[in-house]
């Protein structure tokens, strides 16, 4: 067994530095996000904390003459991206208020070290570094953009490169042209093609479908730019360039979006931006503001050192982290790896003694339906680790290396891991099945801090403030990226004993939080039993036919092709529809409709209400609605679920994600498999095409009005609890009270907008909101959410209840005790605020559901095993679990599973119900 024991660039007066201080803030509000800092005053400071000491480290680190901090232009309205693409930016979330709070300190920070603060209105603050650093460039200037934002890649030169701040502490990644060209083997003027064919979920840049990061890469050194691809689609041939053809338009609006601008008119010469002298009064009265006293410690020997400085001297400024970030101390850790099948049947021994460890695989893709088992490391003593390399250096195969350990893996030993449904999935597909409790560090970590991130990373550096080497140390990135495979053992080994070693860390910190917030019942009942059976669902996965998504989406081309003939007839001309821009010329220009609402910078808005209103006086809005909907249907689904059926077992596996949602909610990706709208004709279609085995059938059990039941019995609320009790029809009886009629004269029009006030009010519904939603005047609205109050006087009193309860403890909490934490409910920000209100009142209901139906799934999975059962269950989408089995199991499989769904978790005062029925099809068992 082998042991692991284990330059700046100076100014020169001719080099121009330039901020982008928004993404430091961020970064820095997100490194303190777990232990935020706060003063006396109750102000969140860490934004400023950690944009101070970034900034002031690069002033330490660099001889820097001339400098600009470029801010966004607060409180301005939208850019020219918005006029291009209504949608730009429009699933990102507002930044957090505690953030925004921070930006005027900032601001006055970087003023009182006299730097120059630049800002613009109509763009963004990329678009104003862009044009400093050409006009700069141009003018025979070196140039350094500081920014994690990848889109200044763009802009790369001989003259112009890029320091990105490394993650978790206050060091600087630099990047070149040159870095660039080895990394994506284009120059860096490509990359905005490479982005509009990408695309960039994060801005909702829509790109083209199945085009990613390294196809666009291959075509792109091939045909130059998206025009180029474009004009190629034809030789480039199969769904690809198809899809270059029909989403032609959105390649070249993507473009735009992503073409950072370097032609602003901004009246700076590059010359004037210069670091002057510091005002150091100022910057003590505002340290002392914010309460930054390890600052303050070190500045009062800097003022005295101050008063020796000659005018015009730059200062020299060493304020230091907040903390001192951890890193692996090479003489403080025992991290070894095995060499040969002498040393691997000693450490079966060893490992046979361990009652728990933490396990750690390492393999060839992040897929784990596709990847390869490279190596395995194990940890059960802090500070110690111990890599198994597959196959190993001797030549012992990879298949003898589990034959010897995978008896010993199999056994039910508590097996710790961060997010263990990988290492499952990964471990079965070598035909090993890990045993065994489980404790997943991610799961604990998401309990605890449900709206942190929670990769292993950023988890180690919250819970331990310890920084991890990154992989791409080891395997690179982009073009350049290699396998894990291919790297050294010695080197693997090292990463990968790091991995568990800090997990076995970081698991025995989580159980110590999770139960100082009395969660641990909740992780251990419920979250870490559930990672096993997601295992076991993603690894069956849900059979497709590809027959009838390609029969739809044939249907669907033709509806658009139609759609289109029409709108282009009536307008006069074609135009692309799905372009704001030019949609509203036509619509507000040329047939000269009103405009009913404007966007942030002004313009006339072709949002989908708007739309719809116009639609009562005019076809073309309905028709570009009907446009819409088929479009996204056709792309988001029926051209793309095909491409994601796996090769050697002919199904589809998508991701079932623990970590994501902030109620407890299961959510799923790769594909999204619970937003297949189930309300529309198409979207219904969409599930006939999932099937199961041959000569199977699918079943499919479904909560009935499950938060609304839990909405009863949380409240005591009398009136709904006897609906619920009597088997009535809540909808129908709640719109008999709120129009003080008898439910047999309740008409199909009042039903349907009781139903909207049933399932509104819980959330938290405005009279505004509801208008929306029913399409009547607010005044309406306000009368049926008035009615239904009195209607239903304990669901009010609970409600109030709610918020005053998340008020009092910063949380809300589900009835099993899962929180969410809501720091906005006491924020001046009214709208923040009200929003804060409505997860306060959203997040017991809606998680308590999640909770049951999670309790409700290991049970399940434990008697399909305990009762020898060949049925086995594929889906979870909300309130629905979706089985595949042999008909002969029909009768047991109905009986078990509406057993375990019911009893989940009794509802006091409400029966829960539950739906079920079976079908050759997921439509048809729904």
């Amino acid at each position: 067994m082998e042991n692991l024991v284990h330059e700046s660039s100076n100014g020169d007066g001719n080099t121009l530095y330039l901020i982008d201080a928004m993404a430091l803030a961020y970064r820095a509000h997100y490194i303190f996000i777990s232990r935020p800092l706060i003063n006396s005053k109750g102000q969140n400071t860490s934004a400023s904390y950690g944009f101070t000491n970034s900034l002031l480290k690069l002033i330490n680190d660099q001889e820097i003459d001339h400098i600009a901090v470029v801010f966004d232009a607060v409180g301005a309205g939208g850019t020219f991206r918005e006029d291009i693409y209504e949608d730009y930016k429009a699933h990102r979330d507002p930044p957090p208020e505690e953030l925004l709070e921070n930006l005027p300190f900032i601001k006055e920070i970087v003023q009182a070290m006299d730097i120059p603060v630049v800002e613009m209105e109509g763009v963004e603050a990329d678009d104003v570094i862009g044009t400093l650093a050409r006009n700069a460039e141009e003018d025979g200037a070196e140039v350094v953009i500081v920014s994690p934002d990848k889109d200044f890649k763009q802009l790369l030169s001989e003259r112009v490169r890029i320091y990105k701040p490394a993650r978790g502490d206050q060091d600087f990644e630099i990047i070149t042209d040159d870095d660039f060209r080895e990394e994506y083997g284009l120059d860096p003027t490509q990359f905005v093609d490479m982005l509009a064919l990408w695309g960039d979920s994060s801005d909702n840049v829509p790109g083209v479908p199945n085009i990613g990061e390294k196809t666009s890469m291959k075509y792109l050194k091939k045909y130059h730019d998206v025009e180029g691809c474009i004009d190629n689609a034809d030789e480039i041939g199969g769904k690809r360039g198809q899809n270059l053809v029909e989403f032609a338009d959105d390649a070249r609006m993507s473009k735009e979006l992503v073409r950072i601008k370097t032609d602003l008119d901004v009246a700076l010469d590059w010359h004037t931006l210069l670091a002057a002298q510091p005002k150091m009064e100022k910057l003590k009265v505002l340290f002392s503001e914010l309460e930054f006293e390890s600052l303050l410690d070190r500045f009062d020997v800097e003022v005295e050192e101050a008063d020796e400085v000659e005018e015009g001297e730059n200062l020299e400024f060493d304020f230091g982290p907040y903390e001192e970030v951890k890193t692996i101390d090479a003489d403080a850790v025992d991290y070894s790896f095995l060499k040969n099948r002498h040393e691997l049947e000693q450490f079966v021994e060893t490992l046979t003694e361990q009652e728990r460890y933490a396990f750690d695989t390492e393999t060839t893709s992040t897929d784990p339906h596709y990847a390869s088992l490279v190596g395995m490391s194990f940890a059960w003593e802090d500070g110690v680790a111990v890599y198994v390399p597959t196959p190993m250096p001797d030549g012992t195969s990879t298949d003898d290396v589990l034959d010897l350990i995978g008896p010993i893996l199999e056994r039910e030993t508590t097996k710790i891991a961060h997010n263990m449904k990988y290492d499952m999935l990964v471990m079965r597909r070598h035909g090993v099945e890990l045993g065994g409790p489980v404790l997943d560090t991610m799961v604990g970590h998401y309990l605890f801090a449900p709206e942190e991130n929670h990769n292993l990373n950023d988890v180690a550096r919250s819970v331990l403030n310890y920084k991890m080497v990154p992989i791409t140390e080891l395997i690179g990135e982009g073009a350049s990226q290699v396998s894990m495979r291919d790297v050294e053992v010695k080197e693997a080994a090292r990463y990968a004993c790091e991995d568990a070693d800090i997990t076995l860390q970081v698991a025995e910190k989580l159980e110590e939080k999770l139960q100082e917030v009395d969660l641990n019942e909740v992780a251990d009942d419920i979250e870490y039993p559930l990672v096993r059976v997601l295992a076991d669902m993603e690894f069956v996965g849900i059979r497709v036919d590809t027959d009838v998504l390609d029969r739809i989406s044939e249907r669907l081309a033709g509806e658009l092709d139609e759609l289109e003939g029409r709108i282009y007839e009536l307008a006069g001309e074609e135009f692309n529809i799905n372009s704001p821009q030019q949609l509203g010329e036509i619509l507000f220009e040329k047939l000269d409709m009103p405009v009913i609402s404007k966007t942030s910078t002004g313009n006339p808005s072709t949002k989908e209400s708007v739309l719809q209103e116009l639609s009562t006086d005019h076809e073309i809005p309905g028709l570009v609605l009907d446009w819409r909907k088929t479009y996204k249907l056709k792309s988001t689904y029926l051209d793309s679920l095909g491409e994601l059926v796996h090769p050697e077992t002919g199904r589809i596996h998508t991701s079932f994600n623990q970590t994501r949602t902030a109620t407890g909610r299961l959510s799923s990706s790769d594909p999204n498999l619970q937003n297949i709208p189930v309300r529309t004709a198409v979207g219904r279609e969409i599930r006939e095409a999932f099937v199961p085995q041959d000569d199977w059938q699918l079943l499919a059990a479904d909560y009935a009005q499950i938060e609304l039941r839990i909405l009863a019995s949380m409240s005591g609320d009398e009136a709904m609890q006897e609906t619920f009790r009597t088997g009535g029809d809540i909808h129908t009886d709640a719109a008999a009270r709120v129009y003080g009629i008898d439910p047999a004269d309740v008409t199909r029009d009042q039903r349907r907008k009781a139903k909207e006030v049933n399932y509104g009010i819980p959330y938290g519904v405005s009279p505004w909101g509801l208008a929306q939603r029913l399409r009547v005047p607010v005044g309406e609205a306000q009368d049926l959410i008035t009615q239904y109050q009195k209607s239903y006087p304990g669901v009010s009193t609970l409600l109030n209840q709610l918020v005053e309860k998340a008020r009092q403890n910063g949380y809300a909490e589900t009835m099993l005790g899962r929180r969410r934490y809501i720091p906005e409910i006491d924020s001046s920000n009214s709208n923040r605020r009200s929003w804060a209100e409505r997860v306060a009142v959203n997040m017991p209901i809606q998680g308590t559901q999640a909770d049951m139906i999670k309790i409700a799934m290991n049970r399940v999975h434990e008697r399909l095993a305990s009762e020898a059962l060949e049925a086995r269950m594929l889906l979870q989408v909300h309130d629905e679990l979706v089985f595949e089995m042999p008909p002969a199991e029909e009768a047991a499989l109905r009986t078990l599973v509406e057993e375990e769904m019911r009893d989940a978790l009794p509802l006091d005062g409400v029966p829960v119900v539950v739906d079920i029925d079976a079908g050759d099809n997921w439509l048809d068992a729904h």
